[in-house]
Parts: C-alpha cells; structure tokens; sequence
C-alpha cells in the first residue's frame, strides 16, 4: 500500500510546476478561506477591477493615458452605482415595508381559503391535515420573525460596514487599476520560476471569469428591468421589489428562479385570487424565464466553459456554504477553475515521458 501512494506520488508530482501549481491554489484557498471575513471589501474591490480592466484597456487603446482611463472609467462606475443606488432602494423600502404591513391580512386571507378547502374538497383535503399545515405556518413565521428581529439588532453594525465598502472599495479599485502592472510585477516575486501550469490555468481563468461577469451583470440588468416593466405593465404591486428579487434570482442557477417564483405566485394569488390577471402575471413572467434560459444564458456564456447542471448545484451549494453570497456569485468561474486544474493536470504518461531522458 505504501509503494502504491509512493509511485502515485512520484508519478502525478514529480513535476515541479505540477508541485507549484498545487502550492498556489492551497494556499490561495486557504487564506481566503480563514481571512474573507477581514478581507471581503478588499475581494470586492478585486473583483470590480477586474471587471473594470477592459473598459480601461479600451481607453488605453485611444490614446488615453493609464492614469485618465482609469479616473474616468471609476468615476463613471462609481456615478452610476450611486444614481441606481439612490433612485432604487427608496422605492425597494417603500414597498417592502408595505409588504410587510400587509402581511398579516395576507396571511389571514390564507388561512380562511385553506380552511374552506375540506369542505370544498372533501375527497382530498381533511380537517387535521389543513390545522397541521397552519400550525407548520404559525411556527415557521415566528421563527422568521426572530431571524428578522436580530438581523434589525445588528443593523448598525451593518451599516457601519456598508460605509467601509462605499469609502474604501472605491479607493481600492482605483489604485488596483492604476497601478496594475506595478502590482502584479512585485506579486510575481513570490511566486517560484516553475510556474508553467499556473500560467496556463491563470490565462484560462482570466478569460472564463470576465466572461462570466460580464455576462451575468447585463443578465441581471435585462431580467431585473425587463421583469420589471412587465409587472408595471401588468398592474402587479410590489413590482419593482419583485423585479430586483428576479434579477438576483439568477445568480444562483435553477434553485433561485424557483424559488423566487413563491413570492411572484403569492403576491399575484392574493391581490387577484384565480382570476385572468393572476394567469397573465405568471405566463409573462414562465416567458421571461423560458428567454433567459433558452436565448439570453446561450448568448451571453457561449464562451464559457460548459458545465453539467449538477456540477453547477454543487459548486453552488459547496461555495456558497464557504463564502456565503460571494461564494455563489462565483460558484460557477470556481467550478471551471477545477475543471481548467483538471485539463492542465498532466496525464501519466504525460508525467512519465517528461521524467524518461531523451
């Protein structure tokens, strides 16, 4: 057993890029693993430089010096974060506190339909199982309620936190940008010479992970937007606090659109009850999500590395239980960070021919 894990051993490390390819994603998992909840604004600020690179380049490109285009492209992403900011979340607070208010009657409205349905049905529905079902609702709103009750407890704790990420994220993305090729060149001297490999995953993952955000930041835009206009249109309340619900829904692949349809269903069952308005409501937004899936996805990741839907769930549900909403948000360019590990990985016969002299 021992030679059998010795000659695995000499076969799949013998390579000295192979050994520091695996030091370099060890350690990077495990710095990130035990520090992200010190270093997240400096993840965040990461992350939107590099999306912000291309913009940058592109100005590079025109004449502009790195300096300027760098100025320019924060400014604008900073004005446009602060405009979208500012013009949305009184309208999401407006109408989530009134959804909150009209809760109670929702819920009330519930409970006498569910207690007309054994006498309506009496073939399927029995009064102990409905009493059952309403006590399973009694007890998992009052556990929601406690969970609402602390989030409202350390609201000012967040809030502190929100103003570290709106004074330093910005500050942070502007200096990653500006002084990129500086950076990286000191970043390089850490990193042994024998770094082959590492290149070749790093310059895949470059390009799946632009891809991918890029992608998935214009997804939410036309679903969140376009979901919304469709509600307006409808007459649905709550629209845009719905909307933004179903533009966030696809970050997390199959599971969110599901499980944003609850909401959408509830809101539209209780303000038309099964009327032709409730019908409609939920047949534009099966199209909108029918589009996403079958036009949008395929048009806006084509490049991206194809992925099994149940790779996808389990990147999903194993990031996300790591890193929380970063941690989904990137579940997907992970995932093809193994895979992209796994093409680079030599074969054994690969391993062998490279150790056999010529």
């Amino acid at each position: 057993m021992v030679q059998f894990f010795a000659n695995w051993y000499k076969r799949k490390f013998s390579d000295p890029h192979v050994v520091t390819l695996v030091v370099i994603l060890t350690t990077l998992f495990v710095f990130i693993y035990f520090l992200s909840h010190l270093l997240m604004p400096v993840f965040v600020a990461l992350s939107i430089a590099f999306l912000l690179d291309l913009p940058v380049n592109k100005l590079i490109t025109f004449g502009f010096s790195r300096t300027a285009a760098v100025t320019l492209v924060v400014s604008a992403f900073v004005g446009v974060s602060l405009i979208g900011f500012l013009g949305l979340m009184p309208v999401i607070w407006q109408q989530s506190s009134h959804l909150f208010q009209e809760l109670p009657k929702m819920l009330a409205q519930g409970k006498v339909y569910l207690s007309t349905l054994p006498k309506t049905y009496p073939e399927i529905f029995q009064e102990s199982q409905i009493e059952v079902f309403i006590s399973l609702i009694n007890t998992k709103l009052l556990e929601w309620g406690e969970i609402i009750l602390k989030g409202s407890l350390n609201s000012i704790s967040d809030l502190v936190a929100l103003m570290i990420y709106l004074i330093l994220v910005p500050l942070m993305m502007f200096f990653f940008l500006k002084d990129k090729v500086t950076l990286l060149h000191e970043l390089a001297k850490f990193f042994p010479k024998e770094r082959r490999l590492a290149k070749q995953v790093g310059n895949e993952m470059n390009v799946q992970i632009m891809n991918y955000i890029r992608g998935k930041v214009i997804e939410i835009l036309i679903i969140g937007i376009s979901t919304t206009l469709a509600f307006v249109f409808l007459g649905l309340q709550y629209a845009v606090l719905l909307g933004v619900l179903v533009g966030l829904s696809v970050l997390v692949p199959y599971v969110g659109a599901t499980i944003v349809t609850i909401p959408v269903a509830l809101v539209g069952l209780f303000q038309w009850g099964f009327e032709p308005e409730f019908g409609y409501v939920m047949l534009a937004y099966g199209v909108l999500q029918a589009l996403d899936g079958n036009l949008l996805v395929p048009l806006l990741f084509s490049e991206a590395v194809n992925l099994h839907p149940v790779t996808i769930i389990i990147a999903v549900i194993f990031f996300g239980g790591l890193w929380g909403f970063w941690g989904v948000f990137f579940a997907i360019p992970l995932a093809t960070l193994v895979k992209a590990v796994i093409n680079a990985w030599p074969s054994s016969s690969e391993s062998q021919s490279e150790i056999q002299p010529s």
